[in-house]
């Protein structure tokens, strides 16, 4: 059997990675879905800073020159 090369090894006669050592924690499903939804509660009780709604201007009165409907 040959020698597998660096960062390799012989699982039943196949040539596999070694497995990484995982020091940094992944994010998992639930904490992703948690977050998510955090995000979604934060907007609905304050908001993302959107402008509120103005009302439009009322229509505005007509000119003094205009005449009165007779």
């Amino acid at each position: 059997m040959t020698k597998a090369p660096d960062g390799f090894h012989y699982v039943r006669g196949h040539v596999r990675r070694n497995p990484k050592p995982r020091n940094a924690k992944r994010l998992s499903g639930w904490m992703i879905a948690g977050l998510l939804a955090g995000t979604w509660l934060w907007g609905q009780l304050f908001g993302f800073g959107e402008a509120t709604t103005t009302t439009p201007p009322a229509d505005p009165e007509p000119a003094i020159s205009a005449p009165a409907g007779r």
